[in-house]
């Protein structure tokens, strides 16, 4: 799923389900790059947010 978060740009988001928990991971299209979170996955947007939350710090240490 592509979306567009705002100042991030396009993220493309893909989810993959394991049992009882929800592996998320971002991608950043114009840099490439990309970070995981995994949760519950009863909560599918909760683990998405933590995911572009952790995108946005990363991009955030590698700018400076």
């Amino acid at each position: 799923m592509n979306t567009n978060t705002g100042e991030l740009g396009e993220v493309i988001v893909e989810f993959v389900r394991n049992g009882t928990y929800l592996k998320c991971s971002a991608v950043h299209v114009a840099t490439g790059r990309e970070v995981s979170a995994m949760g519950s996955a009863n909560d599918p947007r909760g683990v998405e947010r933590v995911a572009i939350a952790k995108l946005r710090r990363a991009l955030a240490m590698t700018s400076g």
